[in-house]
């Protein structure tokens, strides 16, 4: 099984240039804990997160929280390695790209509902 068969393809993403009120509205109405932070051209610039809203201080966009390192997989991989890359590097989501173009997401809910499939 590759992570192409469990992603999610119907993304939501976010603008840098969003204000963080913004982000809040969407993560509370998509019951989501983060999102990929698109620049106009649909190319991944960042994420934010739950997490950065909490360890807010200072800002009012979404560029002022967002992680800039994005840790991507490819559509190609296979899910036991994106399984490992979340473990490893002990984040909860993680783009999937094909391309060089975001095509969809793998939440951690994702490997454990593709596990219980097998």
């Amino acid at each position: 099984m590759l992570a192409r068969d469990i992603m999610t393809t119907d993304v939501i993403v976010i603008n840098a240039s969003a204000r963080i009120y913004e982000l809040t509205r969407l993560l509370a109405e998509h019951k989501i804990s983060g999102v990929p932070v698109c620049d106009d051209g649909n190319r991944v610039v960042g994420m934010v997160t739950e997490g950065d809203l909490i360890g807010l201080k200072n800002g009012n966009r979404v560029r002022d929280i967002m992680s800039r390192e994005v840790i991507g997989v490819d559509a190609e991989m296979p899910v036991e390695e994106v399984a490992a890359v979340l473990h490893e590097k002990k984040i909860k989501r993680v783009p999937v790209y094909s391309n060089g173009r975001l095509v969809g997401i793998i939440s951690r809910a994702d490997i454990v509902a593709a596990m219980a499939r097998r």
